[in-house]
């Protein structure tokens, strides 16, 4: 007996990130169904896949990996994509992709990265490109996108949550219910190496953007008088290097070895910022490195506080510096079993996921 005939959609393929990285092993648990999404471009997903790929005319209006000019024509694209007949559909969603329920009629599981949080956090719109205006012209489209938002998600079928934080967002901006499934991780490639020293440093590895914080760890980390490695590229960069202290070293944007190698180094990672999930800190800690992460978010689903890391508790603006800076000094790297963070890590594998979506797939179809 042959499968369920899935087709699967994402938001966009600008660039290859840890929502790319869902869609890719969903297509490999699911090799023939076919890939939607309104805007991409080749080369983002690997080569046999991108054959499978099917975009928009709006893909010629991506500038780069920049589509923010093309946000007000996303939804009404997603919703009119030229799904083939299928049994179920698979959306992965971080903004739009919900709004698949408008053009099909099989039933549609939504893998929820999160709700649009632009839309429905007011405080994710600060500091958006084009200062005051950039910011009311986008609160204005939020206002006008979250009744569509809201009624698609009532059409899904089945909600799947990436972590139990983006679980609670879910029942609180749309009133559902939803499944957590953690997003997967390669604990195949990233791995510990024993012939590998431990060195005293700090590392901050990901996109330097206001949302995910790297401020708080550079402050911190020159408080603390403790040697940091800031390991990416964003646009706050040069606000972080006039920040940072003697001890602080930015490396710019890294290779996968050149990242396995400092989680392999590394004292622990940082992650002061609020992450829907966050791939980075299970990738350390498959590397048997621990992680210091902000007590919210999908930290709170990665890290286990005293085995594979410390949560540290979300304070006001005032005492957030030095509240770090009291935990990186007090960090005791010894105090972590390095066997112990990796079995921790494995539990997200990618196996574990495949089987995970798939038990989801098999009960929707089957309930129909």
């Amino acid at each position: 007996m042959s499968g369920p005939r899935v087709t699967l959609v994402h938001e966009r393929f600008t660039e290859y990130a840890g929502s790319e990285a869902v869609v890719e092993q969903l297509a490999r648990e699911w090799p023939d169904a076919p890939i939607f999404a309104p805007i991409g471009r080749p080369g983002v997903l690997p080569a046999d896949l991108d054959a499978r790929l099917h975009t928009t005319r709006l893909s010629r209006l991506v500038r780069g990996t920049t589509y923010a000019h093309l946000l007000p024509a996303l939804p009404v694209a997603m919703a009119r994509l030229p799904l083939p007949p299928s049994d179920v559909v698979i959306a992965s969603h971080h903004a739009f992709a919900t709004q698949v329920v408008r053009t099909t009629t099989a039933p549609v599981v939504a893998y929820v990265h999160t709700p649009a949080r632009w839309a429905w956090d007011p405080s994710m719109r600060a500091g958006e490109a084009g200062g005051r205006v950039g910011e009311a012209v986008l609160a204005a489209f939020s206002t006008a996108f979250r009744p569509s938002d809201r009624s698609a998600a009532a059409r899904v079928h089945t909600l799947v949550a990436n972590s139990s934080a983006v679980a609670e967002r879910i029942s609180t901006w749309w009133d559902r219910e939803a499944t957590v499934v953690h997003p997967p991780v390669d604990t195949e490639y990233y791995v510990p190496d024993e012939t590998v020293p431990q060195e005293d440093f700090f590392l901050l590895a990901g996109r330097l953007v206001p949302y995910k914080r790297p401020d708080l760890a550079v402050r911190a980390a020159e408080r603390a008088g403790v040697p940091l490695v800031v390991a990416g590229e964003g646009r706050i960069r040069g606000e972080l290097e006039r920040l940072a202290g003697p001890d602080t070293r930015f490396v710019g944007r890294v290779s996968d070895d050149e990242l396995r190698d400092l989680f392999r180094r590394c004292r622990a990672l940082l992650m002061p910022g609020i992450e829907d999930f966050g791939i980075v800190p299970v990738e350390a800690q498959a590397c048997g490195a621990p992680v210091i992460a902000v007590d919210a978010g999908g930290a709170r689903d990665s890290v286990l506080p005293g085995r594979t890391g410390e949560l540290i508790p979300v304070t006001s603006s005032q005492d957030e510096v030095d509240t770090w800076a009291r935990a990186l000094r007090a960090f005791t790297p010894g105090s972590y079993a390095g066997a112990d963070v990796r079995r921790h890590a494995e539990t997200f594998s990618r196996a574990r996921f495949r089987q995970a979506m798939g038990d989801v797939v098999t009960k929707t179809v089957s309930s129909r």
